[in-house]
């Protein structure tokens, strides 16, 4: 098989037209047809499309865990040119702990729950290496310290549930890396991480690949990550690899039309909605049983002929050196791509206005009563702890406007918005909507406020009936609030739908009829039908695709145009925070440590952890320059948070301070105004704050 470029040694991965079958009653489906490509040793060969595109199931291909009912159809899988496809038993099982180790999304997948960490990883060496006991556990403990984890020899004597994610992910890289395998499969490593732990890992996962030698094939639905850890990209779809090539390439110029679609779905980092628009990819992705005859993208591509409708396109080179999927790659110039008027986003003017301010909150918190189990805790006698999970948290929000709130998990984000809808009891402070006092006890609220206040959750499926259609579910709220006379219910749901670009023909279906990005519409239409002036949005993309997620926001822009709804909305991904929001507060450890408009937020003067955030997120471009900003250490105890400044323990611009910062440790920051909208809680003058360099570059 042609590859990419010219290499010396032959690959430590080769697949070459591998269709991967299920057998199910009455037949079979092909998951992945006709999938091509090498991997060699220090090159780490990234995988990203959609859900169900099949890059995890060509990994489980390798590996052989198809279960029962999958097989490899047709092709061949070689390893150091060893023919996989057919491989069983006792060989095989020898190749996956030895040579080739994989790490999952999920670290507790690989973690035994009742097993030591120490015994988990030194049965690695005692099994495959036949070492002895002791050897291996000092063997364990330099790796654990390779890959960062603090106080290694104590961490071998935990359970998985003594240690957080990040460092659970760890364990688990540092395992599969006892034996040096010649190949590492990584299947979205760092999804459910924060951003600051996952920037860690991919340092580490680009760190391992020079030192160790070793072949990776990454398998990701972010853009950004994949821009940061790969050295060749291949972009699946439906089954089928339709692009590969280099990072730049993919890129820098994107050959087919799914590829660039994707790219176009994605907020830069410093975009804005006033300055920048998504395109989300119109349709959806084809069953494996439903695909169309010819090209398996011609129902979603704006470049579609009728050549596409009646021909299969080959996976060829082009000119260039990318290989692509599409009869007419060459034809193709994505700068003058124009979008179609089913995806175009409505014309959205966004500018200042004289709102009236309809949130307003002071010192706010919240703390949770922790439960000890000494005799003093059973008996009343201990002093009582306490999680303070938001302290004294001050902003206000203006009609028609959206803050966006980000921070590590734990920093109180959710807790801030379940305190303010009332799902948590306010332990102190003041929070005032429309004039209602929105600290008391929600069973107290009047009807007037609840039908003004409603939320969206990240998991739609927690908060959806199964058993309830579509349109009961939406209509319950206005038929509740009367906020349409009981015969125009119907005729009101569907208008939503429409406004949601779902259409009257969802109506009658269920929940489980619907995609996961049809379901969060549902719950957007369900949060709006009652027509509230507060919309609190709970990471209401981070779980969609990056076509989806970009119809969502656009959705939500034009929902907050028409109705002038305000927003407070949480995410993990601050290039989406800075396009979707006004106004940006950073959180940590329950406390805002700089609040401001987002122009403001991410260019110089900002707070410490701002930086760091900033720093931490990945790109999805090779060409921008990122300063290297990594945090030490695990985000402190809310139990027992540090004195002075929260963020001191972890501050890598502490000793900017002529006593090296041990102020911070002594003294609560005071709160420093850049402008009269943007504050700072730090000890550093705003006049140092004002030198720092701008974290993202853009390169030549």
């Amino acid at each position: 098989m042609t590859e990419l470029g010219t290499q010396k040694a032959p690959p430590v991965l080769q697949l070459d037209e591998v269709a991967v079958a299920y057998k199910i009653r009455g037949g079979e489906i092909e998951a992945v047809q006709d999938v091509s490509f090498d991997i060699y040793r220090g090159e780490t060969q990234g995988i990203v499309g959609e859900s169900g595109c099949g890059k995890s199931t060509v990994a489980w291909a390798v590996l052989n865990f198809l279960g029962a009912n999958g097989y490899v159809k047709r092709g061949h899988i070689k390893f150091q040119g060893q023919e996989l496809v057919g491989v069983a038993g006792e060989e095989l099982r020898r190749l996956r702990g030895d040579q080739i180790a994989m790490v999952y999304q999920d670290p507790m997948q690989a973690l035994n729950p009742s097993m030591r960490l120490g015994d988990q990883l030194t049965e690695v060496l005692t099994v495959h290496r036949g070492m002895d006991e002791k050897e291996a556990t000092k063997r364990c403990i330099e790796m654990l310290d390779r890959v960062y984890m603090p106080d290694p020899a104590n961490v071998m004597k935990r359970y998985p549930h003594q240690i957080s994610g990040g460092q659970q992910q760890r364990v688990v890289i540092a395992m599969a890396l006892l034996n040096n395998p010649a190949l590492l499969i990584m299947d979205e490593p760092t999804t459910a991480l924060d951003v600051t732990v996952e920037a860690a890992v991919l340092d580490l996962i680009a760190e391992l690949r020079r030192d160790f030698d070793t072949a990776i094939m990454y398998i990701s639905h972010n853009l950004g990550v994949v821009a940061r850890v790969s050295t060749r990209v291949g972009v699946m779809y439906a089954g089928e690899m339709v692009e590969r090539a280099t990072v730049e390439q993919i890129y820098k110029y994107p050959s087919h039309p799914y590829t660039q679609g994707l790219i176009r779905c994605v907020p830069k980092l410093g975009a804005d909605k006033a300055g920048s628009v998504l395109y989300p990819i119109r349709g959806r992705v084809p069953p494996p049983n439903n695909r169309p005859v010819g090209c398996i993208y011609g129902p979603r591509c704006d470049y579609v002929r009728e050549r596409c409708r009646e021909e299969r396109p080959e996976l060829r080179e082009l000119p260039n050196g990318s290989w692509v999927r599409c009869h007419f790659a060459e034809e193709i110039d994505a700068d003058e791509w124009t979008p179609s008027e089913d995806i175009l986003p409505p014309s959205i003017q966004v500018g200042e206005h004289d709102a009236e301010t309809i949130l307003e909150v002071k010192d706010l918190k919240k703390y949770y009563e922790v439960a000890g189990s000494s005799f003093k805790d059973v008996v009343g006698l201990a002093e009582k702890r306490y999680v303070k999970a938001v302290e004294n948290a001050n902003f206000s929000m203006k009609r028609g406007k959206t803050l966006g709130v980000v921070g590590e998990s734990g920093c109180g984000k959710s807790t801030l918005i379940k305190t303010l809808i009332g799902l948590e009891e306010t332990t102190d402070g003041e929070a005032t909507f429309l004039g209602f006092d929105i600290t008391e006890d929600i069973s107290k609220r009047d009807t007037e406020l609840i039908q003004e206040l409603q939320m969206v959750f990240q998991n739609p499926d927690s908060t959806m009936n199964p058993s309830y259609t579509v349109g009961q579910q939406i209509g319950r709220p206005m038929q509740r609030f009367k906020t349409v006379p009981k015969n125009q219910v119907r005729q009101e749901v569907i208008k939503l739908l429409t406004s949601m670009r779902l259409g009257a023909n969802y109506y009658d279906r269920l929940p489980r009829q619907l995609s996961g990005g049809e379901k969060q519409r549902v719950g957007i239409a369900r949060a709006l039908a009652s027509r509230p002036e507060l919309v609190l949005c709970d990471e209401p993309v981070s779980a969609l695709d990056v076509s989806v997620q970009a119809a969502i926001l656009n959705l939500l822009l034009e929902v907050q145009h028409d109705f002038e709804t305000t927003l407070i909305f949480i995410a993990h991904d601050l290039s989406v925070v800075r396009f979707f929001s006004d106004d940006v507060a950073v959180m940590y450890l329950g406390q805002i440590m700089e609040i401001g408009p987002a122009d403001a937020i991410y260019a110089p003067p900002y707070h410490p952890y701002t930086e760091a955030l900033l720093s931490a997120v990945p790109v999805p471009d090779p060409t921008v320059e990122q300063k290297h900003i990594r945090l030490e250490g695990s985000v402190p105890s809310a139990i027992d948070p540090p004195s002075g400044c929260r963020f001191h323990t972890r501050c890598p611009r502490r000793n900017l301070l002529p006593d090296g910062g041990k102020i911070c440790e002594e003294e609560v920051p005071p709160w420093q105004y850049a402008t009269d909208e943007h504050r700072i809680l730090c000890h550093i003058p705003m006049e140092t704050l004002r030198t720092f360099d701008p974290v993202v570059t853009t390169g030549n």
